[in-house]
């Protein structure tokens, strides 16, 4: 990839009103969850299999705390996964980003580790604040852990002691693992994940959530997290009307994206008219 500049997911989440924000299912403010987890793949994967479908909140907890499906030993330690879960991926069909998430969850198992990243950066603002510098490093290079403190302690300010910062820094580094964009244990080395199109879907739907509008949403921090250019991306896209997952019309320069089959049609009155263009 080319040269990588700031991720500003900031700019894009700060231009919606709370009421838009809270529909969506975005998070901002001063603490992120990984001051204490990562991102958690396999404890997700754990509890969407074990409480599949339109479900509750409430249906969640009870796979956690009564049938322990995320085989924890006591119920302190299933309280606060389930908690960690929550403030991750808001696990309330009521939140557009969570549902939609849910419905690719079960039909496309090879993007769950993107799906994944990419909700988890719409909701933990610590998360947001590590994703520069990992894109910024090139495949195959060894990934430089003082870069991402660095950018976290521009981010948080005084908020948070050098201990946590290192400690955030960790989980985020197996986050970024557990989602693809890194290998190995103590070392953690770049690579280049792949733009699936549900994925690719996901992330286009995130620009759109934030009031990016054609070919802009091929330009935002979260279609960045893909490791691809726009042109590329825009193929993606093309595979993914083929799986019926967006529609998307070009002509000459001009493109045109829209999700006619992921949105419930009280999602549609909800966020019709509602989004400006993000700057």
């Amino acid at each position: 990839m080319g040269a990588i500049s700031d991720l500003n997911f900031e700019a894009g989440i700060a231009g919606l009103t709370g009421s838009q924000a809270m529909v969506w299912g975005f998070r901002s403010g001063d603490r992120g969850t990984h001051t204490s987890r990562t991102i958690m793949i396999d404890e997700l994967s754990h509890l969407l299999d074990a409480a599949p479908g339109e479900v509750s909140r409430e249906d969640y907890a009870d796979a956690v705390m009564e049938h322990n499906c995320l085989g924890k030993r006591t119920a302190a330690t299933r309280k606060l996964s389930l908690q960690r879960l929550t403030e991750l991926y808001g696990l309330d069909n009521q939140l557009i980003l969570y549902r939609v998430l849910r419905d690719l969850w079960g039909r496309h198992e090879g993007s769950r580790p993107l799906l994944a990243m990419l909700l988890a950066l719409a909701r933990d603002p610590l998360l947001r604040a590590t994703a520069t510098a990992v894109i910024r490093t090139p495949y195959g290079h060894e990934f430089a852990r003082q870069s991402m403190k660095d950018a976290l302690s521009e981010a948080v300010g005084e908020r948070l002691n050098d201990a946590t910062l290192d400690k955030v820094v960790r989980n985020a580094s197996s986050s970024w693992t557990q989602s693809g964009h890194f290998r190995g244990r103590g070392r953690k080395t770049r690579q280049k994940v792949d733009a699936t199109p549900a994925a690719t879907t996901y992330a286009l739907l995130l620009g759109f959530a934030v009031g990016r509008r054609g070919r802009l949403l091929f330009e935002t921090p979260w279609a960045a997290i893909l490791d691809a250019g726009p042109d590329d991306l825009i193929d993606v896209a093309v595979d993914a009307k083929r799986l019926g997952l967006l529609d998307l019309k070009q002509s000459g320069s001009m493109i045109d994206v829209s999700f006619p089959a992921l949105f419930t049609e009280k999602e549609r009155e909800l966020i019709h008219g509602s989004h400006r263009q993000a700057g």
